[in-house]
């Protein structure tokens, strides 16, 4: 089952739409804010906000396995693989 796609709000009409947007927020709504076309904020129901707090984004991990596979990464891979089919 497909989530609904966040609504957008730019930054006037979410404060005018506040009660609102924070009562959709209550029945599970997320809400893109955005200011001059541009998303800036998001609000959320807080069970969402505290998945995703937890859940770490793995690009700052990115290249930290350099080596990690020894000199001759494909031999090693290979060696693996080649375990694997026995």
């Amino acid at each position: 089952m497909n989530k609904p796609k966040p609504r957008q709000k730019g930054a006037e009409d979410a404060r005018n739409q506040l009660p609102e947007l924070l009562a959709a927020a209550e029945n599970g709504e997320a809400t893109i804010i955005t200011k001059r076309g541009k998303p800036v904020a998001a609000l959320m129901p807080i069970e969402a906000y505290g998945l995703a707090v937890r859940q770490q984004p793995l690009s700052p991990l990115s290249g930290s396995g350099r080596g990690l596979w020894g000199r001759n990464s494909g031999r090693t891979l290979r060696k693996l693989r080649d375990e694997w089919s026995r």
